[in-house]
């Protein structure tokens, strides 16, 4: 056979398959593949918010929504056997009884167990609700560094005050990626001259509250020497709730990991916190 008829069988023997197959295909039973297996499920509304928390106090007083940092999957910083999610639940805790006790304000926990909250959702909760304030609870780690102490507060800042801030804020917006994928499902982006004035505002508020802490804090409260700071975190920005988070101390220094998970330490943050509360309510009825 020549080379030309060779390359001719190549070209039509495909070809003549293809017709004999069209023309039985009515005989060829079709799979059904695809078909009779199914399965429907009911997803969630999109964007579902999540249940609001309970409010506990008399209707008509000013509401703080008090924030236990991390949770869940997210146990943040961890030191000495403590780890930052349950040493911070613990002081949320604290100040959520002694704030009911005293009956001067309304109270609400975004979180009361060990669950994982996205930034989004935390400061979503404090506005959903109308609140009047927003405390984030944090507690630090220093690493190997054992011997470094102290609490500080954060205000928000578009430029970080310092490279530890700037650091800080890394390590804090971070948390709302799992797995290398980013769950925040949040712009940065202020898109109006008005939500920019209400932030400002809401910031000079904040910065105020965050000095009432230092202030009523002194004696009780050990502080780092460089206590008040500034850094731009997601759990800060909601532009019309003042916010501050607070670092209650770095749990990588053994004695004040002990203090922060015991009783009294609890105790004494407690009053000091709700101190502060009270006084920066009193300011913002009496302006």
């Amino acid at each position: 056979m020549t080379i030309r008829a060779q390359l001719m069988l190549l070209v039509l023997l495909p070809l003549a398959l293809v017709v004999a197959l069209v023309a039985t295909a009515q005989r060829i039973p079709v799979p059904m593949i695809g078909r009779a297996y199914v399965v429907r499920v009911t997803l969630p509304e999109a964007d579902a918010p999540a249940a609001l928390p309970q409010v506990a106090g008399k209707a008509g007083l000013p509401l703080v929504v008090i924030d236990a940092g991390h949770g869940g999957h997210d146990p943040g910083a961890s030191g000495q056997g403590y780890r930052e999610k349950a040493i911070v639940l613990g002081l949320a805790r604290a100040l959520r009884d002694e704030l009911e006790r005293e009956g001067k304000v309304r109270v609400a926990l975004t979180r009361d167990d060990d669950r994982y909250l996205v930034h989004a959702e935390r400061v979503g909760i404090a506005r959903r609700l109308d609140a009047d304030l927003f405390l984030s609870i944090h507690a630090d780690s220093a690493g190997d560094a054992e011997q470094v102490t102290g609490a500080s507060t954060y205000t928000l800042s578009n430029k970080a005050s310092s490279e530890a801030a700037a650091r800080f804020a890394e390590r804090e917006n971070a948390a709302d990626r799992l797995n290398g994928i980013d769950i925040g499902g949040q712009s940065d982006v202020v898109s109006t001259i008005l939500v920019e004035l209400s932030q400002r505002r809401t910031q000079e508020q904040s910065a105020e509250f965050a000095r009432l802490i230092r202030r009523e804090g002194e004696g009780t409260i050990r502080f780092h020497p460089q206590a008040e700071r500034a850094a731009a975190l997601k759990v800060l920005r909601a532009p019309d709730v003042p916010s501050v988070l607070f670092e209650s101390g770095y749990i990588t220094n053994e004695a004040e990991a002990q203090r922060l998970a015991s009783p009294a330490g609890r105790a004494r943050f407690a009053k000091v916190m709700a101190r502060a509360i009270r006084i920066y309510f009193a300011r913002q009825q009496a302006g």
